[in-house]
């Protein structure tokens, strides 16, 4: 089950975003380059900002115990982390699971969500990025019907990786 964050949750997204981000790239990024994205990106004045921003929306995935498990960060129009050329964009910016839910169906959850909200309110395209060395999400994508279309750098510290931009047409019958 998912649920829309609230304001007032900023502290309990944050420590969630922390110990994913943690565990998902801690293995492949410097301390001290994880430790200043943890005091930027993740600080708990941007968490704040993110959830007032109003074409971006928060939710967690609950278990059926109603514990936190993970997490969906999606964003459109002027929220969207870079310009990118597809009129009527919706980006798909963060999901993550808890290391112990891992394998349970709540990324699945997440990301149908957000492709269920993205073609309710309307919009052409759904596009993300996602790690060149993450393989397993490449192929989770790619069941969905995602795409590469272009990359960029991601910046984390002094450490700067690669990611992929995937997409996906959400309309039946695209219009040339």
């Amino acid at each position: 089950m998912l649920v829309k964050v609230k304001p007032n949750e900023f502290q309990i997204l944050r420590e969630l975003e922390v110990e994913t981000y943690g565990d998902t790239f801690g293995p492949y990024i410097a301390d001290a380059d994880m430790e200043d994205y943890y005091q930027t990106v993740l600080s708990l004045e941007q968490i704040q900002k993110d959830l007032a921003e109003p074409e971006s929306e928060t939710y967690f995935v609950l278990d059926h115990n109603q514990e936190i498990c993970g997490f969906l960060k999606f964003n459109w129009g002027k929220a969207q982390t870079e310009p990118v050329e597809m009129d009527n964009a919706f980006e798909i910016q963060r999901i993550y699971v808890k290391k112990e839910h891992h394998g349970r169906g709540y990324g699945k959850e997440m990301f149908s969500f957000a492709l269920k909200e993205a073609q309710k309110r309307g919009f052409d395209w759904a596009w993300l990025g996602v790690w060149e060395r993450n393989y397993k999400a490449q192929n989770f994508y790619k069941q969905f019907g995602f795409e590469r279309f272009s990359e960029h750098h991601f910046i984390t510290g002094e450490t700067v990786d690669t990611d992929w931009l995937l997409r996906k047409h959400l309309k039946e019958n695209p219009q040339t």
